[in-house]
C-alpha cells in the first residue's frame, strides 16, 4: 500500500490564481492530504461510491419525486416543498445539514458524496429530470484547490449559473476560489469557538439581527479564509466578524435577553433584494469592499452578483449558532421565489442550454429521485445493510425471579461476581459494571459460560475485505467462517434472526435481557466507512459471547434479578434453581484483595506528534485530532480477577466492565466513564461523550476551584462543542428528522481521579434502521476520533505507530430485544499474553500546548497504570510473605 500526495484536478481548467501570500495555496494544502492508492490507482477517502440518500419522507408533502418535475411546470404558484441536493464533502457535521433542510424543506434532501456522480450524471437529474431546486455545497476538510477535496462542486458552481446555491464553510471557500479569489491561512485556525456577525441585511439574513452585542453569534470550524482583498467584483461580501473578539459558547448564553429583545421586535418580511441595484453596486462594502472591515474583521459571507449563489464562512447547523435554522429558512423561501419569477424563462433557458449534451445511461444504482417508492427501497436502509437474514429465526423464551433488597444481604455486586463466577480464574465470564452509580448508571450485568445458547464468537479481520470468524458452542466445538461483508454484516444478520414475546420481560426496568455481551474494537472502523487500517491489531477484532444465563443488580433499589434464556418452549428452571440457592446461601463480605510501565512514545515523540496534529489542524487537514498512545507492562500469571477489583475500588465508573475470553489469552479490566452509544426499548438513541478532564483538587476548595477552571476552559469547551456536532451528525443519519436534540451540554461530571466535561445528545430511531445500523453510523465514538471523522482517522493512523486494539473501541451488549447499550474503551487495562496495556491520549484542537496535551495523556492513563503497579507489588509481596 502507498500513499501519495493529493495535487489539483487536471480535469478542471481555471485560470492560475494567486494562492497563499508569499507561497503556493496548492503546494502548502496537499502536502498533507494522504491518499492511499492500491496497485497505482488512488482511492478517494472513502472506498464505496455509495449514495447517502433518504429512505424517510415527511409525511403528508408528496406521492411520488416524479411529481417534483410537475411542480416546476405549474406557472404562478410558489413550490409547495423545496427538493435540495446536499453535497457532501466527506464532512462530519452534513448530517446536522441534512436534518435541518428535513424540517424546513419539507422533505430530506438527496445525499450524495462529492465525487459519487459524475457531470453528466448531474446534468441530467440537474436538466433533464429538474430533479432538484436548489443545491447545497457541505463542509469539509481541506481546501477547494484540491480537487480531491472538493470534488465536482467547483465544477457546479460554475456551470450551474441558474440553481440556487448555498456552499457552507469549505463550500463557501470554492464559491471565492472558483471565480478568482485567494483562499489563504487565517490569521489563527478557529475550531469550536464563536464570533459575533455583521451583515449587509441582504434576504439570506432576513429576519436576523447585526453587529456587536446583537445576539447574532455564529461558530467557526475553519483554518483557511477567502481572502478579502482578493475578491472579484462579481462576488459581494455580505458578512464578517463585527470584531476580532472569540467567545466560548458559555459566554454566549450571557446574551439571552438580547436575542429574546429582538425575537419580540421583528419587523415586516424585506424585500428579495438578492440581485438589486445595490448590492451589485457594492455599497454595502464600499470600493473593494474592504474599507468597513479593518484589518481584524473575518470575511464571513458572499455572495455572487448575478447568480443566485452563496457562501457562508461559519456553521449555521452547529447547535452553537443561533439563527441557524433561519438561515435555512430564509435559503429555501429565496429558492421559491427564484422558480416563481424566473420559471418561464429560466426552466425553458436550462433545457435549451443542455439539450445537446450527450447524456448516458445512469445506472439503475444511481436512479436517485424517479419516485418515492424507489427512493424508500433505496438509500439508507440498504445502505447500512439492513437485511433480513434468510437462515431461518430462533425463538426465544425468557424466564427471570426477582429478589427485592437482596444485593447488600450478600455483600454486594463484588461478592455476588467473586463467588458465582469467580472459580478457575473467572474464566470466559463478563462483568458489565456500574461500580460508581451516583445518579449515572443504575444496573451491572454479570454471567459465566453455561447454558444451551451459549457461545462465544472471535472476528479477525482479513489483510484485504472481511475476516475470519471462530464460533465456539458450549460443548468446545468450534467452526471457523470467513465473512466476506464483516463482523458488523453478520451481526446484524444475527439479532434480526431473533424472535421473542414481549409479554416475557414485562416489568423488567432495564434493556438487557440476555444477547451478545463482548467488544468492538477500534480497527472496525473500515466496516464503518473508513477506507483501510495503518495498523493491524494484535488482539481480535471484536470477541462476544451470546450470554443466556446473566445476573442483574439493581444498585438504586439493592433487588437482584436472575434471568435464563431458552430456544422455544424447552425453558427449564435448572439454571435459576441452582443460581437462587447459592444467591440465598451467600453471607456478605469484606474481604479485600516498581517496575513501571514502557510507553509507547517518549514525551519528546508524544510532543511532536502533537505538533503535528497543530500543523493539519492549521492547514484545513481537520478541525480536531484525537490523539492517543499506549503504555505496556509485562505483568505475568496474577490474579486478573483481583487486578479488576481493585480497580473497581480505587476508580469506580458507571460504564465499567469485566470480560475474560480464555480462548484468546485475553482479559479486559474497565474503568470507562463514557457511554458511547445506547438503544433503549422506546427507540431512543443517546449518546454522552466525554471532551475535557481534569485532575480532582487535594482539599474540598482546590476541587471546587478546578471544577470551575475545566467548565469555563475555552479549549475544553471548543473540543467539547466539536464532537457535540459531530455526534449530532452520527445520528442524524439514522434518526427521525426533527428528533435530535441536546439535553445537557457541557455538564462537569466528578469522578475519583478526575472531573469531566459531558454533554448527552438523544434522538429518535427512524423505524426501519436496525440497531447495527446505529452503531455503523457512529462508529468509532467521535470523542476518539475527531472531526472531520474520516480524514481525522486517515491522520491519526498516518501518525500513531501502533493500533489501537480494543483501546477506543466499545465494549457492551446487544440484546435479542433489539436495544444495545455501549461504552467507550478509557480507563481500561487490556492484558493479553500476559502484557498489560492501558492506552491514553486526548484530543488536539488549535488552542492545545503540546506540553499541556502530554501531562492530560498522563493523567488519564494514572488509574489504571498505578493499580497494576500496586496490586502487583502487593501480590510479590504476598507470595514472599508465603514462602517465608
Amino acid at each position: 500500500m502507498k500513499f501519495t500526495s493529493c495535487s489539483s484536478s487536471s480535469e478542471l481548467m481555471f485560470p492560475s490564481f494567486e494562492g497563499l501570500q508569499c507561497t503556493n495555496l496548492n503546494a502548502v494544502i496537499s502536502k498533507h492530504i494522504l491518499k492511499v492508492k492500491k496497485n497505482n490507482v488512488k482511492v478517494s477517502n472513502c472506498h464505496a461510491k455509495r449514495l447517502f440518500i433518504s429512505s424517510h419522507l415527511m409525511p403528508g408533502h408528496l406521492e411520488g419525486l416524479h411529481t417534483g418535475k410537475k411542480q416546476l411546470e405549474d406557472a404562478g404558484q410558489k413550490l409547495e416543498f423545496v427538493r435540495t441536493l446536499l453535497i457532501d464533502n466527506y464532512d462530519s457535521y452534513t448530517y446536522n445539514i441534512y436534518q435541518e433542510l428535513s424540517i424546513i424543506n419539507g422533505l430530506p434532501p438527496v445525499v450524495v458524496h462529492n465525487d459519487d456522480l459524475g457531470w453528466k450524471e448531474v446534468c441530467h437529474y440537474l436538466y433533464e429530470e429538474n430533479a432538484f431546486d436548489n443545491i447545497v455545497i457541505s463542509p469539509g476538510p481541506g481546501s477547494p484547490a484540491c480537487s480531491a477535496d472538493i470534488g465536482i462542486c467547483l465544477q457546479l458552481l460554475l456551470e450551474c449559473r441558474d440553481i440556487p446555491i448555498l456552499g457552507v464553510c469549505l463550500g463557501h471557500q470554492a464559491l471565492g476560489y472558483v471565480h478568482g479569489a485567494r483562499v489563504v491561512h487565517a490569521s489563527e485556525p478557529i475550531h469550536g469557538r464563536l464570533s459575533e456577525i455583521e451583515h449587509n441585511g441582504c434576504r439570506l439574513f432576513h429576519n436576523i439581527p447585526s453587529g456587536k452585542n446583537s445576539g447574532f453569534k455564529v461558530v467557526r470550524y475553519h483554518s483557511l479564509v477567502v481572502d478579502a482583498k482578493s475578491l472579484p467584483n462579481e462576488l459581494i461580501p455580505i458578512a464578517w466578524t463585527s470584531s476580532s473578539d472569540l467567545l466560548s459558547y458559555l459566554e454566549t448564553q450571557k446574551s439571552d435577553i438580547v436575542l429574546e429583545a429582538y425575537e419580540s421586535q421583528k419587523g415586516q418580511k424585506s424585500s428579495f433584494d438578492s440581485f438589486s441595484s445595490k448590492l451589485k453596486n457594492g455599497t454595502s462594502w464600499p470600493s473593494r469592499h474592504t474599507e468597513r472591515m479593518g484589518n481584524s474583521r473575518v470575511l464571513m459571507g458572499i455572495m455572487h452578483s448575478t447568480r443566485p449563489h452563496y457562501g457562508l464562512q461559519f456553521h449555521p447547523e452547529s447547535i452553537g449558532t443561533s439563527f441557524g435554522r433561519q438561515i435555512f429558512k430564509n435559503f429555501r423561501e429565496m429558492t421559491q421565489d427564484y422558480w416563481l419569477r424566473s420559471r418561464s424563462s429560466v426552466v425553458s433557458e436550462r433545457k435549451a442550454r443542455h439539450a445537446g449534451l450527450p447524456f448516458r445511461g445512469i445506472p439503475k444504482r444511481k436512479q436517485l429521485v424517479n419516485d418515492v417508492d424507489a427512493r424508500k427501497s433505496f438509500g439508507m436502509l440498504n445502505l447500512l445493510n439492513l437485511s433480513v437474514p434468510s437462515s431461518g429465526f430462533t425463538f426465544l423464551k425468557l424466564k427471570w425471579r426477582k429478589f427485592n433488597h437482596l444485593a447488600s444481604e450478600v455483600g454486594g455486586a463484588r461478592n455476588i461476581f467473586c463467588k458465582l463466577f469467580g472459580d478457575h480464574k473467572a474464566e470466559n465470564t463478563f462483568w458489565l459494571d456500574s461500580s460508581s452509580t451516583e445518579k449515572r448508571a443504575r444496573f451491572s450485568f454479570m454471567g459465566g459460560k453455561g447454558g444451551s445458547l451459549w457461545k462465544q464468537v472471535t472476528f479477525k479481520l482479513s489483510h484485504e475485505r472481511g475476516g475470519n470468524l471462530l464460533i465456539e458452542d458450549g460443548q468446545g466445538r468450534i467452526r471457523s467462517i470467513f465473512l466476506e461483508d464483516g463482523f458488523l454484516d453478520f451481526l446484524n444478520k444475527e439479532l434480526l434472526s431473533l424472535r421473542y414475546e414481549e409479554q416475557d420481560y414485562e416489568g423488567l426496568p432495564f434493556n438487557f435481557h440476555g444477547g451478545y455481551v463482548g467488544y468492538i474494537g477500534y480497527n472496525l472502523k473500515v466496516e464503518c466507512g473508513m477506507a483501510s487500517n495503518h495498523h493491524k491489531s494484535s488482539t481480535p477484532d471484536a470477541c462476544f459471547f451470546f450470554a443466556d444465563n446473566l445476573i442483574v443488580i439493581d444498585h438504586h433499589y439493592d433487588d437482584v434479578y436472575i434471568m435464563s434464556l431458552h430456544e422455544g418452549q424447552t425453558a427449564t428452571t435448572q439454571w435459576l434453581d441452582d443460581t437462587e440457592q447459592k444467591l440465598l446461601g451467600l453471607k456478605a463480605s469484606a474481604a479485600k484483595i516498581q517496575a513501571g510501565f514502557f510507553a509507547e512514545k517518549s514525551r519528546e515523540q508524544y510532543m511532536k506528534d502533537v505538533e503535528k496534529c497543530l500543523k493539519l489542524i492549521k492547514d484545513g487537514e481537520s478541525y480536531e485530532l484525537c490523539l492517543t498512545t499506549q503504555m505496556r507492562k509485562r505483568i505475568g500469571q496474577i490474579d486478573y480477577l483481583g487486578l479488576y477489583l481493585n480497580l473497581r475500588e480505587k476508580n469506580p465508573a458507571p460504564y465499567a466492565a469485566w470480560l475474560n475470553f480464555s480462548k484468546e489469552n485475553l482479559c479486559i479490566c474497565c474503568s470507562s466513564p463514557e457511554r458511547f452509544l445506547q438503544l433503549d426499548g422506546n427507540g431512543i438513541l443517546e449518546a454522552k461523550p466525554i471532551k475535557g478532564t481534569i485532575a480532582r483538587g487535594l482539599t474540598k476548595e482546590e476541587d471546587e476551584h478546578l471544577k470551575l477552571q475545566l467548565q469555563y476552559s475555552e479549549k475544553d469547551q471548543a473540543e467539547n462543542l466539536m464532537i457535540v456536532d459531530l455526534l449530532r451528525n452520527d445520528l442524524g443519519r439514522v434518526c427521525e428528522p426533527g428528533s435530535i436534540h441536546v439535553p445537557c451540554l457541557m455538564d462537569v461530571e466528578s469522578y475519583a481521579t478526575v472531573h469531566t466535561m459531558v454533554s448527552t445528545i438523544r434522538g429518535k430511531k427512524q423505524s426501519k434502521m436496525s440497531p447495527v445500523d446505529c452503531v455503523r453510523a457512529a462508529f468509532p465514538g467521535g470523542s476518539m476520533t475527531g472531526a472531520p471523522k474520516l480524514r481525522s482517522m486517515e491522520l491519526l493512523d498516518s501518525i500513531e505507530t501502533s493500533s489501537r486494539g480494543i483501546y477506543s473501541g466499545s465494549i457492551g451488549f446487544f440484546s435479542y430485544n433489539q436495544t444495545f447499550d455501549l461504552n467507550i474503551v478509557i480507563r481500561t487495562i487490556v492484558i493479553h499474553e500476559g502484557e498489560a496495556s492501558v492506552g491514553g491520549g486526548g484530543a488536539i484542537v488549535a488552542l492545545s500546548n503540546p506540553e499541556s496535551e502530554y501531562e492530560e495523556m498522563i493523567l488519564k492513563t494514572r488509574a489504571p497504570v498505578n493499580t497494576v503497579l500496586e496490586f502487583q507489588k502487593e501480590s510479590i509481596s504476598n507470595r514472599v510473605k508465603q514462602s517465608s
